[in-house]
């Protein structure tokens, strides 16, 4: 199936009430949303997209994002968003190893996206203009047939071992993903709202689909990102408002209540993931701003479909609190009603509960695979089971507990940094000679990006983070650079990471 077909169903049932919101205002009815979905498929046909072509949307949020993503779909073609907060640099590879023949971007970052796509010899057209896309002079292009397994959205997720991967997503998944929201998450009727503080290429994306094919709405606050004060307040006006947000987030949330005084109107389920949750912070969320949150894990390979801890359990184990009860609202819940989750040994055979391992998933929502990298993606997904890389373990009720994460993967403020792209970009600079990327915990954000460096002349931090900053995105940037003479490393020459966090751990305390 398309899975444009949604829209297209939504629009005819109705097409008359508000699909779009900018703020606090209505920005487009569900009628207006599908013809311009319909238009820009239109244009993208004119400029020789086909069905299984790809698009890139490097955009920050704003409500165009939106139909610009489903006139892709409506096109037949795969969408491929990437975060806006990358490099330049960054989406440009992106867009030139997905083949993207369009790049749907913001006209700030036009001009350095058009230089870096040069440079990767892409050809891809550069687009700012969504009144030119949207034309309503354009004729409405018919829906075009795509089977399920065929490519709707490449989803790039960094790995530890350089590049970042496309997980290829086809409208199963994206089906499937929408299904265990509704069921896990939250129930949608028509008129109910998601808004957008987070990213749209990102969670937040996933989220919109079942209020698409629900009818409900979706706003985008006219920030364009998350403000604590103005998600309140968009919430108080939309009423029963949901949204995702990191932990970091949360956290603001409840500091703004706090000032405010009282507990927040319009809330419905504010779904938390994409990072560990201290059980403290969740506490004072459900003190001070009461029973409205739910948490997710997945990964883009299993789009927020590993587990979950509805909102309904989390009310319930802190309002009759069993025993076990902190435990179990500390883990990330329990297996979607849609995949099955084990935690395994290194063989792949199931360890018993309480055991630690490596957590797997399968079902439908998991990936096809990753684009054009069969040799990554069959050491992922071995005998139908999605290997995570994350390590778990598994009581006897079936509530999952993360307790490591075997790739390294830093994350802070709710976006993950991968140690290896902030290692390369410093080994590029002449005057370091090694360097080793840790996360430091941090109450705020999660984590902080550490980098310890060995230099040949003696360069300093504020050299070092305009260099990071010509390469690679500002979020991923370390936030402390700590010079030493050595790196502590083993007998074959590995980096002892575990060593540098103890070493770490002195410094910060």
């Amino acid at each position: 199936m398309n899975i444009a077909q949604w829209l297209q169903r939504t629009a005819w049932r109705y097409g008359n009430q508000t699909a779009i919101g900018h703020g606090t205002q209505a920005w487009c009815t569900y009628s207006e949303f599908a013809a311009m979905a319909a238009r820009g498929a239109t244009w993208l046909g004119h400029r020789g997209v086909r069905p299984g072509d790809r698009v890139a949307l490097f955009m920050t949020n704003r409500p165009e994002y939106l139909p610009a993503l489903w006139a892709v779909w409506w096109s037949g073609a795969a969408a491929v968003p990437i975060n806006a907060k990358l490099h330049p640099k960054e989406a440009a590879w992106i867009s030139s190893h997905s083949g993207s023949s369009v790049v749907f971007t913001s006209a700030d970052l036009a001009e350095e996206l058009g230089a870096a796509l040069r440079d990767e010899g892409c050809s891809a057209t550069v687009e700012t203009d969504m009144r030119r896309v949207f034309d309503a002079m354009l004729p409405e292009a018919a829906l075009a047939p795509r089977e399920e397994h065929d490519p709707a959205w490449l989803f790039y997720t960094s790995g530890t071992t350089g590049r970042p991967k496309g997980v290829d997503l086809g409208a199963r998944q994206l089906r499937w993903t929408s299904m265990g929201m509704l069921t896990a998450v939250q129930a949608v009727e028509p008129g109910d709202v998601a808004l957008h503080p987070a990213p749209i290429s990102h969670a937040s994306g996933m989220l919109h689909l079942p209020y698409v094919l629900q009818g409900g709405i979706n706003v985008v606050p006219e920030s364009g990102g998350f403000d604590a004060a103005e998600c309140l307040a968009l919430a108080a006006h939309w009423h029963n408002a949901s949204f995702f947000a990191a932990p970091t987030m949360v956290r603001r949330l409840v500091d703004a209540v706090k000032t405010a005084g009282q507990r927040p109107p319009g809330l419905a389920t504010v779904c938390y993931g994409g990072g560990p949750m201290y059980l403290a912070d969740l506490d004072d969320a459900l003190q001070y701003i009461g029973p409205h949150f739910g948490q997710i894990y997945g990964q883009g390979e299993s789009p927020m479909m590993i587990t979950a801890l509805p909102r309904t359990m989390i009310n319930h184990l802190y309002e009759t609190r069993p025993e076990g009860w902190r435990e179990q609202l500390a883990s990330v819940g329990v297996a979607q009603s849609m995949v099955e989750v084990s935690v395994c040994d290194a063989q792949g055979d199931v360890v018993a509960a309480g055991e630690t391992g490596e957590v797997c998933v399968r079902g439908d929502v998991v990936m096809n695979g990753y684009w054009r990298q069969p040799e990554a993606t069959a050491a992922t997904i071995v005998d139908g089971w999605l290997r995570t890389g994350d390590v778990g373990r598994m009581d006897e009720h079936g509530f999952l507990t993360l307790l490591d994460r075997s790739k390294d993967v830093i994350i802070s403020g709710g976006t993950n940094i991968y140690p290896r792209e902030v290692e390369e970009a410093l080994l590029t600079h002449d005057d370091v000679v090694e360097v080793a990327v840790i996360g430091r915990p941090d109450p705020e954000w999660g984590e902080q990006v550490v980098a310890y460096i060995v230099s040949s002349r003696g360069v300093d931090a504020m050299a070092l983070d305009a260099h990071c900053l010509a390469h690679i995105a500002r979020f991923k940037r370390p936030k402390h650079y700590r010079f030493v003479a050595t790196l502590p490393k083993n007998n074959y020459g590995k980096v002892l990471k575990t060593t540098l966090r103890e070493w770490d751990a002195q410094v910060s305390t």
